[in-house]
């Protein structure tokens, strides 16, 4: 009798025990989260992604580990916004005027000429702003994602592997790459001849001479090599081109809050870092551009006021039209506002 009793408690205890430390085991086992980034390892704005994935690794002990995968190892440039929408990964690298204005057009006001003066005038516009929260909040809402860390790309200028852009002139007839549809404006007005091509497929363009000239962040040129080719430059820069680390929303808000509240720390520090950081990576490639033979023309005098005329009388007119005239009036009431 005795026996039989011990031998039902090892039939209903022992199992009872093996499936609560099997519980606890999987309650306390590692999450994986991918980082999806079209950016090359060298690039500004990798590196800084996986500083992020390092340190939320690090304070998560083993709770949770991200997995960065550089150069579109999972999903390119134009494909990452719909990947994390969709929940095929859980974080990605999204570049604002690239991924934006397809779901809200006002978000082509962050690539409007000389608006804004710095990331912080355009990120406060669409943070704290009536218009430009109505903005942001949704793109948030419609791409199902959570902004984790702002990690810019760089102020935009000219580069060319044609001829030197000593002006307005210069650039007539170049075989122009365009990656955003705002872009159409400028290359039209300067009657050049417009491309449109992804990031991973520019360096085999312009090796094979389907493309001279592009817009770019100075650090871009480097990071892709694509200085193999290019080899003139103009300023001034256009815009501020910034970009994010976004999370798909449902996943985020599926964690526990510890490891949201690292999540969202770590995003801040690195963020910060990145950003504080990015112009003057972008004026260290510059010069680097310079020592490999590249010539930089800073338009000034009867060049500069030409090329502002330019932009005034026909780019920034066909711009405005990319955009409501209600966004479009709040964005530069706010930047009036900071003077």
């Amino acid at each position: 009798m005795k026996a039989q009793f011990f031998g039902l408690i090892r039939k209903i205890f022992i199992p009872a025990i093996a499936l609560l430390l099997l519980t606890v085991n999987l309650s306390s086992a590692e999450q994986v989260a991918r980082l999806s980034v079209h950016w090359s390892a060298k690039h500004h704005c990798a590196k800084h992604a996986q500083i992020f994935a390092d340190r939320v690794n690090e304070r998560a002990k083993g709770k949770l580990k991200i997995e960065v995968y550089p150069s579109k190892q999972l999903f390119g440039i134009r494909e990452v916004m719909g990947a994390v929408t969709s929940g095929a990964v859980e974080l990605g690298g999204i570049v604002g005027v690239v991924s934006f204005p397809p779901i809200n057009k006002n978000f082509n006001i962050a690539s409007y000429p000389s608006l804004f003066r710095s990331y912080d005038d355009q990120r406060n516009f669409f943070q704290v702003s009536p218009e430009g929260k109505k903005i942001w909040n949704e793109i948030t809402k419609k791409t199902n994602s959570k902004l984790i860390m702002y990690n810019p790309v760089g102020p935009v200028m000219t580069f060319s592997s044609k001829r030197e852009l000593t002006g307005v002139d210069a650039m007539k007839d170049l075989k122009a790459r365009r990656l955003l549809k705002s872009e159409e404006p400028m290359w039209d007005a300067f009657g050049s001849k417009r491309v449109s091509l992804p990031t991973g497929e520019v360096y085999t363009a312009l090796q094979t001479g389907m493309i001279d000239t592009i817009n770019s962040p100075p650090q871009s040129i480097g990071a892709y090599s694509w200085w193999e080719f290019l080899k003139y430059a103009q300023k001034p820069y256009q815009y501020y081109a910034d970009a994010f680390v976004m999370a798909n929303a449902q996943w985020f808000d599926s964690l526990s809050q510890d490891l949201q509240k690292i999540i969202l720390e770590v995003g801040k520090e690195v963020g910060d870092l990145s950003t504080n950081g990015i112009m003057e990576a972008g004026e260290d490639t510059l010069k680097q551009f310079q020592d490999k033979g590249g010539i930089i023309t800073v338009l000034s005098g009867a060049e500069k006021a030409k090329f502002d005329k330019l932009m005034n009388d026909k780019v920034i007119p066909a711009m405005a039209d990319m955009i409501d005239a209600k966004a479009l009036k709040a964005a530069e009431d706010y930047v009036a506002s900071l003077n």
